[in-house]
């Protein structure tokens, strides 16, 4: 491994590391090994805020041992070695993870965080006091000490993370479809959601479930779809359901709301080209879109959503794409049109 560049290890959505592989390489990044749900890399000393990772463990060290006390005690010494000279603050992350489908590996995994809390605990009592099993909400860089177990017997450990804010979500018994949960996690990862007295078109609204995310907050919510509205989203005050096609409502010249919620199960190429018109006319100011990938090449979509001159990007201030955890063959793009 040359100077300039280091191990990381990308943690996904099981299933979607076939994904996640592709565009690790497209941001300069050799791919060591891959299983179910993790890909580890040796690439450049630098953030990667990708769409199908949903955590980066930064330039992190493996850790092997057969027994539950030697890789306990190989963790502490390794968490001892990255933090000497830090102060970290209190809640500080203490997150252990594990690869997904090894059975047995959960309890395992637990076994050596209990010891390794109890050794972190003779050792730095205010430290193990003061330890968060629980990542922050939203995106960007974390400190702490983060261990992932790829088998039995092998960790990869860190002090340096980035997350992408992605993370399951509460459901709510009034929301009338899972749907409610993609918002609800776009909110977290975006940091800003619809707040009361803002304007927002659903496009493709039915049963409802965006719509009555941003309604529970206060927005008045205009919902388009031929379909009905269900649950906490039918008859709802704050919710008009026009009965109208999608991709043939516009809102008049000049006429501007303040959110664009957009779910259609339609080929991804052509919801693009209806955003397009919403975006270069500002019609909306702020977004949250799904897109589907299905049957498209997913990576070679992303890259058409994120070209800065593409159709899209080049209208925004400011635009990520991440597949949520809640997403599945989709994902998600939030962010803000570009003032004229």
């Amino acid at each position: 491994m040359n100077s300039d560049t280091v191990k990381n290890l990308f943690i996904c959505q099981p299933g979607f590391e076939d994904l996640l592989g592709p565009e690790l390489q497209n941001h300069g990044f050799q791919l060591l090994e891959s299983r179910r749900g993790w890909v580890l890399t040796e690439g450049p000393d630098e953030d990667a805020p990708l769409c199908f990772a949903h955590l980066q463990l930064k330039g992190g060290k493996t850790v092997t041992a057969e027994s539950i006390n030697a890789l306990a005690g190989q963790l502490l010494d390794l968490f001892l070695e990255q933090i000497k000279g830090k102060k970290l603050p209190d809640n500080w992350p203490l997150i252990f993870r594990f690869a997904d489908g090894e059975k047995g590996l959960g309890q395992r995994v637990k076994s050596v965080e209990k010891e390794f809390r109890a050794r972190l605990k003779k050792r730095m009592a205010r430290l193990a006091r003061t330890a968060s099993a629980d990542l922050p909400r939203g995106c960007g860089n974390v400190e702490g000490f983060f261990i992932f177990f790829t088998d039995f017997n092998s960790a990869y450990a860190t002090s340096k993370l980035w997350n992408g804010g992605q993370r399951r979500m509460a459901d709510d018994p009034a929301a009338p479809s899972r749907s409610y949960l993609k918002t609800e996690e776009a909110f977290v990862v975006m940091g800003r959601e619809p707040v009361a007295g803002e304007t927002v078109v659903d496009l493709g609204a039915a049963p409802g479930g965006w719509s009555y995310s941003a309604a529970k907050r206060g927005a008045s919510v205009v919902g388009i779809d031929n379909g009905p509205m269900k649950g906490g989203a039918l008859d709802h005050p704050l919710i008009e359901h026009r009965r109208d096609d999608a991709f043939k409502f516009m809102p008049a010249s000049g006429e501007t709301y303040d959110w664009l919620f957009c779910d259609l199960v339609e080929d991804p190429h052509h919801v693009m080209r209806l955003i397009e018109e919403w975006f270069e006319n500002r019609h909306c100011r702020h977004f949250v879109i799904n897109l589907k990938f299905g049957r498209a090449d997913a990576n070679s979509l992303l890259r058409k959503v994120l070209d800065p001159d593409g159709r899209l990007a080049r209208h925004c201030s400011q635009l990520s794409v991440r597949h949520l955890f809640h997403d599945r063959d989709e994902f998600t793009l939030t962010g803000s049109i570009r003032e004229a």
